[in-house]
C-alpha cells in the first residue's frame, strides 16, 4: 500500500496526504478514477480483486459511452523506437467493462467497502467496477533502464484506464482517456519446505585425497533486506591450503515471451579470507546481504513494477505452477546462491533462491520481500 494518495490532474502530479482514495482525473471531459491502492496482492490461489469508482460528467460526456479497461501488457522497446506500424509492446490480458450507459450484467454483484463509501461521497454519476485478475498473470517486473536510456522501461506493468468512445475496439485520443498504472505483487507463500542444501566433492591433481565442501542455508524464505545465512562445512584432505572464501549471489532472468534472451547480474559478492589448512576441518557460517541500493547502475536488473516517486525493490521470484504457460509470463526471474574457494583451483556449488513479498501479516507500509530457496544444484 502506497503511503500517501496522489493526485493527478491534466498530466500533472501533485502529492496530498490524508486518508482519501487515490484518483486520477481530466478535466476536459471531467472523467476521474479512484482506486483504493494500487498494489494488488497475488496470494498464488487467488489474486486481489481490482476495485474502484469512475466519476463522470454526463454532459461533458455527451452521447459517448464511458469504459474503464484493465491490461496487463508487455513492452519489450521504448517507444521512440515504434516505427512503420510495429509496436514494442504486447497485451497479455485484457478486461473491459461498460460503465456509463449502465449495462446491469456487466456491474458488480456486491459492492465492496470502499465503492460503498465513495459511491455515497461522490454521488450519483458514480459507477463502481470490479476486476477479477486471472491467476497465471505474471507479476509487475521493470527492468532498470541504463543511464542513456529514455521513455517507459522495458518489462511487464498493469494499468487501469477509462475513457470516452462510440465502441470499445475504436483508436482512443489520449485526452479522451485516464490511467493509472497498478502492482501486481507476489507474496511469499506461508507453507516453506526443506533448507536447501548441497554438496561437492573434488579430487586435484598431484594429491590423492579430495577436497569436500557442503553449503546449507537456515531455511528456504528470506525476506529483502534480510541477511542470508550461508552455512560452509569444509573437509579439507588434500596437501593446499583454501586462502579465501568468496559468496556471491546472481540473478538469473529469462525472457521468453519474444526471445530466448537469459541475462545474469551479481547482485552481491563478497570474499572472506579464511585459511583452511591441508588435512583440517573448517566449519562456519557467513552472512551476505543483496540490496538494490548497491546495484543502481546495472542496466537490465529485473527489479519489482515501480511507480512513479516510488522506490522499488529487487524483484520478486517468479512462482511458476503446474501447467502454467511459460510465455504468458514474459518475464522470470530466479536467483542463485554460488559458494567459491580459492586455492589452486575454483570450487563452485550453486543455490537457486528467489525472492518474494512477505505474507499479508505484515503491515501494509512494509516494503519488504522475501528470497526462496526451493531447490540446490551443485556442479
Amino acid at each position: 500500500m502506497w503511503k500517501w494518495p496522489r493526485k493527478i490532474i491534466g498530466g500533472k502530479i501533485s502529492v496530498s496526504q490524508g486518508g482519501k482514495p487515490a484518483f486520477v482525473s481530466l478535466l476536459s471531459i471531467q472523467l476521474s478514477i479512484y482506486l483504493g491502492k494500487r498494489d494488488f496482492v497475488d496470494h498464488v490461489e487467488s489474486v486481489e480483486p481490482v476495485d474502484g469508482v469512475v466519476l463522470l460528467d454526463p454532459e461533458t460526456v455527451s452521447d459517448r459511452k464511458v469504459y474503464v479497461t484493465l491490461t496487463c501488457a508487455f513492452r519489450y522497446g521504448r517507444d521512440d523506437l515504434d516505427v512503420i506500424g510495429l509496436t514494442f509492446r504486447k497485451d497479455l490480458y485484457l478486461l473491459t467493462t461498460q460503465l456509463y450507459p449502465p449495462v446491469p450484467d456487466q456491474a458488480p454483484k456486491t459492492l465492496t467497502p470502499l465503492q460503498d463509501k465513495l459511491m455515497k461521497k461522490l454521488g450519483e454519476h458514480a459507477y463502481p467496477f470490479t476486476f477479477e485478475m486471472a491467476t497465471n498473470l505474471p507479476c509487475s517486473i521493470t527492468l532498470q533502464p541504463g543511464a542513456d536510456d529514455t521513455g517507459k522501461s522495458c518489462g511487464v506493468d498493469f494499468e487501469v484506464k477509462a475513457f470516452c468512445a462510440q465502441d470499445p475496439e475504436e483508436k482512443i485520443h489520449k485526452k479522451n482517456s485516464v490511467r493509472l498504472v497498478i502492482r501486481k505483487v507476489q507474496f511469499a507463500p506461508t507453507l516453506t519446505g526443506t533448507s536447501p542444501k548441497t554438496q561437492i566433492t573434488r579430487q586435484f591433481m598431484m594429491s590423492d585425497k579430495p577436497l569436500h565442501l557442503e553449503a546449507s542455508m537456515d531455511k528456504e524464505i528470506y525476506y529483502h533486506g534480510d541477511p542470508i545465512g550461508v552455512n560452509l562445512d569444509i573437509n579439507n584432505t588434500t596437501s593446499k591450503i583454501v586462502k579465501k572464501i568468496k559468496i556471491s549471489v546472481e540473478q538469473l532472468t529469462d525472457v521468453v515471451l519474444y526471445s530466448l534472451d537469459n541475462y545474469v547480474k551479481t547482485v552481491c559478492s563478497e570474499e572472506f579470507v579464511e585459511n583452511v589448512a591441508a588435512n583440517s576441518t573448517f566449519s562456519k557460517t557467513f552472512t551476505v546481504t543483496p540490496l538494490l541500493s548497491n546495484n543502481r547502475e546495472k542496466r537490465g536488473l529485473a527489479l519489482d513494477g515501480k511507480l512513479k516517486h516510488e522506490d522499488t525493490n529487487l524483484a520478486s521470484t517468479t512462482i511458476l505452477r503446474p501447467g502454467m504457460d511459460k510465455e504468458v509470463l514474459g518475464i522470470l526471474v530466479s536467483y542463485k546462491v554460488k559458494v567459491t574457494l580459492v586455492k589452486s583451483i575454483w570450487i563452485l556449488p550453486q543455490c537457486l533462491f528467489f525472492p518474494l513479498f512477505p505474507p499479508p501479516t505484515f503491515p501494509w507500509g512494509t516494503r519488504l520481500q522475501a528470497v526462496r530457496i526451493p531447490a540446490v544444484t551443485p556442479i
